[in-house]
């Protein structure tokens, strides 16, 4: 063997042991990236825990909203009729008022528009 044929070899077992550990590297790399940086790693499920959050917050309020408009709706049932709450709907619906009531005339653009919950 001459030298060239040593070279050679030489440079052939130095680049088989550099590439598999390369490949290795590349592959534990690749999934490293996504388990971080993917669809479903740790930052996307950072940014679903702060929705769920929110979620939740949205959920609690929408509740109590709820437990609100049930209170006053169990005001004008039948079986338990308010008389205060029957007269305060009957002054909104017909738009009357009691000369002792004091009114507070806002301007047209500064109120916000009526909330209407749309039909299902």
């Amino acid at each position: 063997m001459t030298a060239i044929d040593h070279v050679r070899d030489a440079m052939g077992r130095a680049l088989r042991q550099t590439v598999g550990p390369a490949i290795g590297a590349a592959i534990v790399g690749y999934f490293a990236y996504h388990a971080v940086q993917g669809d479903r790693g740790l930052i996307a499920l950072s940014h679903l825990q702060n929705e769920i959050q929110q979620a939740q917050a949205t959920l609690a309020q929408v509740k109590d909203e709820r437990v609100e408009l049930e209170k006053r709706a169990s005001l004008l049932r039948r079986d338990h009729l308010d008389p205060d709450m029957l007269d305060e709907r009957a002054r909104a619906v017909l738009n009357y008022s009691h000369p002792d009531d004091v009114i507070i005339l806002v301007p047209r653009s500064s109120v916000a528009p009526p909330v209407t919950a749309g039909k299902p």
